[in-house]
C-alpha cells in the first residue's frame, strides 16, 4: 500500500489554480488543513466569504486534484470563509437575524448560502446540551420508529469528534460508494431500512478527529451535500452535544424543521438542555420538545421502580419554557446493550414495552413535522405520518 504524505497532496493542489488571479491555491496559503488516513484525504480551503458560493468548481479542481495522487481511495475537499471580526461578532448574534424565519425554514443568518437538500421533505436534530445523556441512542430508535410508520427515513451523524453510529447500527465496517447516478456522490451504507452517513464510515473506530472547527464544519457540510440520501420524508440529525460551532452551523445553513433536545432527569443535565434548547430558539428553529431519557428503572424481576437520576424533571422544565414534554424513556440494560451490539431495541424488540415508548414519541414528532411541512403526494393519501398504534 501506498504510503501518502502531505509533501504529495499539497504538490497536486499546487495545480489548482484561483481563477481571479491565476495563481496557485498553495502559493496564495489557501490551502488551511490536510488531513490524511490510510487511504482518505480531508483538505480544508480558506476563501473569502463573499466568493465562497461562487468556487464551487475551485472546489471539485482540488476534489480531483487529490483523487489522482497514487494511493488515494477517497478525498474530500471543503471550503471554509473567514469573516472580517467586526461581520463574525454580528453573526454571534443569531436573536437578530436579518429576516424573521417562519417555523420550518432555514434561518437568514450567518451570511453564507444555505445548504439545498432538495430531495428531503424535513430534518430533525436530536440534541442535548451535554453528552452522555443518551442523545445517540435515543436518535437511532426514534428514527426506526419513523421507518416502523412507513417512512422514507436518513440518519446522519453530525458529531465528527465522537461518531458513535456506524457501531450502533452493526456497521463498524461498512463503506460508502460512489454513486452511478449522481456524481460527486457517495451512496451511503444502509441498515434497517434507512440510509446512514457518519464520519466514522471514514476513519477507524479509534482514531481520533483532531480538527479545528472549520475543518469540521466542512466536513459536516459535505456529510450532508455529497450523500446521495434518496427522497426521504425524514432525515434524522444525531447533533454533536453542546451549543458550538457545529450547533450553530446547522442551525443557520440547514432548513432545520424542527428540534427534539434529549436530558436526563437530574439538575445539572436539565440546566445545560435548557441551555441548547434556549440555543435553537434563538436561531429561529422550532423546538419540538423535550425527552427524559433514563427517567426510571424497572426491575425486570419483581416490577418496582427507582428513580435513580430523579423523576419528572423534563416534564417540569418543558412546562416552564412553553414546550411539548415528548415523553419518557426508561433506563434498561437491554437498551444499552442493543446499542453496543448494533441491535437498536426497537428493532430486535418491535413489540416491547420499550419500542412503544419509542413509538409514542414519534408519532407526537411525526404530528409536529406534518404541521410544518404538510402531507406528502401520493401514494401517501392520508398524509406524511399515517397513524400507527404502538399501544
Amino acid at each position: 500500500m501506498t504510503s501518502l504524505n502531505r509533501e504529495q497532496i499539497t504538490a497536486a493542489l499546487d495545480s489548482v489554480i484561483d481563477p481571479v488571479d491565476g495563481q496557485s491555491i498553495t502559493a496564495k496559503g489557501m490551502v488551511q488543513g490536510i488531513d490524511i488516513h490510510d487511504e482518505t484525504v480531508n483538505v480544508m480551503i480558506a476563501v473569502d466569504p463573499e466568493r465562497g458560493p461562487a468556487l464551487e468548481d475551485l472546489r471539485q479542481a482540488a476534489e480531483k486534484a487529490v483523487a489522482a495522487v497514487n494511493g488515494v481511495t477517497t478525498a474530500r475537499v471543503a471550503l471554509t470563509a473567514e469573516r472580517p471580526k467586526a461581520a463574525a461578532q454580528q453573526s454571534a448574534q443569531p436573536s437578530q437575524p436579518s429576516r424573521p424565519a417562519q417555523p420550518g425554514q432555514r434561518p437568514q443568518g450567518g451570511g453564507q448560502m444555505p445548504l439545498e437538500l432538495p430531495t428531503v421533505r424535513s430534518i430533525v436534530t436530536v440534541a442535548s446540551g451535554k453528552g452522555g445523556v443518551g442523545k445517540s441512542t435515543t436518535s437511532v430508535n426514534l428514527a426506526l420508529s419513523l421507518v416502523a410508520k412507513g417512512l422514507k427515513v436518513g440518519l446522519l451523524d453530525a458529531d465528527i469528534y465522537g461518531p458513535s453510529l456506524p457501531r450502533m447500527m452493526g456497521l463498524r465496517d461498512a463503506k460508502p460508494v460512489p454513486s452511478k447516478e449522481h456524481q460527486g456522490k457517495m451512496i451511503p451504507p444502509s441498515a434497517f431500512g434507512m440510509r446512514i452517513m457518519s464520519i466514522g464510515f471514514m476513519i477507524e473506530e479509534e482514531q481520533p478527529v483532531i480538527w479545528r472547527g472549520p475543518m469540521a464544519m466542512g466536513a459536516l457540510e459535505q456529510l450532508l451535500r455529497d450523500t446521495d440520501w434518496g427522497d426521504l420524508d425524514v432525515l434524522v440529525v444525531d447533533m454533536p452535544p453542546g451549543t458550538g460551532d457545529i450547533q450553530l452551523s446547522m442551525a443557520q445553513r440547514v432548513p432545520v424543521t424542527g428540534a427534539v433536545i434529549v436530558s436526563t432527569p437530574q439538575d445539572i443535565a436539565l440546566l445545560d438542555a435548557r441551555k441548547g434548547l434556549n440555543m435553537f430558539r434563538k436561531v429561529n428553529v422550532p423546538v419540538f420538545g423535550l425527552i427524559e431519557n433514563m427517567s426510571y428503572y424497572k426491575c425486570p424481576e419483581c416490577g418496582h421502580v427507582d428513580h435513580i437520576f430523579d423523576h419528572g424533571g423534563a416534564h417540569k422544565a418543558a412546562d416552564e419554557l412553553g414546550v411539548p414534554f415528548l415523553g419518557e424513556i426508561p433506563l434498561d440494560l437491554k437498551i444499552r446493550l442493543g446499542a453496543d451490539e448494533g441491535k437498536p431495541i426497537v428493532q430486535t424488540e418491535p413489540e416491547g414495552e420499550h419500542s412503544k415508548a419509542y413509538g409514542l414519541i414519534a408519532d407526537k414528532i411525526a404530528a409536529a413535522i406534518e404541521e410544518r411541512v404538510g402531507p406528502a403526494e401520493a401514494p401517501k393519501k392520508k398524509g406524511l405520518f399515517p397513524k400507527i398504534s404502538f399501544k
